[in-house]
């Protein structure tokens, strides 16, 4: 039996066909092979067209078919992952109404912040696990507010995995994860936050039936089932955000397990079994893909928008002729601390770790006798895992103390000094895996398909392939303690001048 896995990134959409038996990739295919465009109307504003994802899943699909490596009508079920956060917007008829507004828009900070002061913060936190902050409800406020005669013509919201599904199957569903992620669900009462839905005035026929993260999601459309060589009536069984899925796909499922990724975004996902939050929601707090009333499962979850898309801006202007592994190779001719060169990596929309603020990307120290850019590539791999350390200190301070992260060989951990560092900075050993968020997919599908009992099944066959212990003689400590007081000066400066400009 054979699993369809979809994950839906922001740079490009990837395949994979997976063996129930063997939990092994036969194919995997992406597509494009250039990383997609986002739509930046206005400084921190970010949207892309969901047309362009279910394009995208389609030739990457057909790509997969191609290698001639399985049978297309041996796949028994589809699983999706997706950018989590964003917002996406149809009519009763099921057409796109506008771009979706994706995870680094900033355009919703003022409306989340409102909806926090008027719920009141202690009842938002204790309720929500989080402040409305920049999340999908927030920026269906902003649609709302600005776009009224849009508005009007809503007939549901979605979630940018949820889309794909219903391009697949015609229905339109959600679970409680996905309702958690927009910050629609109220923990305490365990049901569609009233709070939410009466301060911005949204009417709950916008939102889809929610089902249980592993079920059915809506059975593959005959016509859709032959456009891609499939067999028709086959589930979508599985949906859930990249980092959920990606914990999943770690096998990072238990209170006190913690996963890590650094693709377009870096992030730190811990599992936890209380209702915790952070009291500023510089973390956020989420249901877990195995998430119950019964059983509580919640991902603690630290997001830095800018840490790959940074690599690839530093490799755009400085490295255009050269591939990432020899931008990585020429990073480590440059000395530990990048010869004084630091670089803040902020410059990809607010970051929720520093309260939803603006603060761009800023290189500090630059020695023109001196910086060649293997110190300008070191100095962005370091700053990059500068900033997981600190958001991991916030995550300390809300009890997450993780002993072992656990990593895909991926993105910037294919990079052996990045790798190297995160540990040193962090303190916290790594264990890196052959992981992929697609593969991740198709085995929640095979878990909501019921083709295994459990997740546990379904990830035993994981292979660890290398654990990356912190160097005692490394001096990354005091290039931290520098990076850090850059910061909290850059902070200060962007609030005295938040503050001129609002008076």
């Amino acid at each position: 039996m054979l699993l369809l896995g979809i994950d839906i990134g922001t740079s490009s959409v990837k395949v994979s066909v997976v063996d129930a038996a063997s939990q092994k990739a036969l194919a995997s295919a992406q597509y494009p092979d250039t990383e997609s465009p986002i739509i930046s109307l206005k400084l921190g504003w970010a949207e892309q067209d969901p047309e362009m994802w279910w394009e995208q899943a389609q030739q990457a699909i057909k790509m997969c078919h191609a290698t001639g490596k399985y049978n297309p009508q041996d796949i028994a079920a589809v699983g999706i992952a997706y950018q989590m956060h964003g917002l996406v917007l149809v009519d009763k008829n099921q057409q796109v109404l506008r771009n979706s507004i994706i995870w680094c828009d900033s355009r919703a900070v003022e409306y989340g912040d409102k909806a926090f002061e008027a719920i009141g913060e202690e009842r938002s936190l204790s309720h929500l696990l989080n402040s409305p902050g920049n999340f999908t409800a927030a920026k269906l406020a902003w649609v709302k507010q600005n776009e009224p005669e849009l508005y009007e013509k809503i007939d549901k919201i979605m979630l940018p995995g949820d889309f794909i599904a219903m391009k697949l199957t015609g229905a339109i569903t959600t679970s409680v994860s996905a309702l958690s992620e927009g910050v629609f669900y109220d923990f305490k009462e365990e049901c569609l936050s009233k709070d939410v839905m009466k301060f911005f005035g949204f009417d709950e026929q916008v939102i889809p039936d929610v089902k249980p993260l592993f079920s059915s999601h809506g059975e593959l459309k005959a016509d859709i089932a032959a456009q891609l060589q499939l067999k028709a009536g086959i589930p979508v069984a599985y949906k859930a955000g990249d980092q959920p899925n990606n914990a999943l796909s770690l096998n990072v499922l238990n209170p006190g397990e913690v996963a890590a990724t650094a693709g377009t975004s870096g992030v730190i996902y811990g599992v936890s079994d209380q209702l915790t939050y952070d009291p500023q929601s510089r973390v956020n707090t989420f249901a877990h893909v195995n998430y119950s009333q019964v059983r509580q499962r919640l991902g603690v979850l630290l997001c830095i928008n800018g840490t790959g898309s940074l690599n690839r801006w530093a490799k755009n202007l400085f490295g255009s002729n050269i591939g990432y592994a020899d931008m990585n190779n020429l990073a480590k001719q440059a000395p530990e601390g990048s010869s004084g060169l630091r670089i803040l990596p902020f410059g990809n929309g607010a970051e929720r770790m520093l309260n939803n603020k603006l603060v761009g990307v800023h290189f500090h120290h630059i020695d023109l006798n001196l910086h060649e850019r293997s110190h300008i590539f070191r100095a962005v791999q370091e700053g990059i895992a500068c900033a997981f350390r600190y958001g991991l200190d916030i995550m300390r301070s809300n009890d997450m103390n993780p002993t072992v992260i656990r990593a895909g060989k991926a993105n910037l951990f294919l990079s052996d000094l990045f790798a190297e560092t995160f540990v040193n900075v962090t303190g916290v050993p790594v264990e890196l895996y052959n992981n992929d968020g697609s593969v991740g997919a198709a085995l929640g599908a095979g878990i909501g398909a019921g083709v295994f009992a459990s997740p546990a099944e379904a990830f035993k066959g994981m292979e660890k392939l290398q654990v990356i212990e912190p160097n005692p003689n490394s001096n990354i400590e005091e290039v931290y303690q520098e990076w850090k007081v850059l910061l909290d000066k850059q902070l200060i400066a962007e609030t005295a001048i938040e503050e001129e400009v609002g008076k």
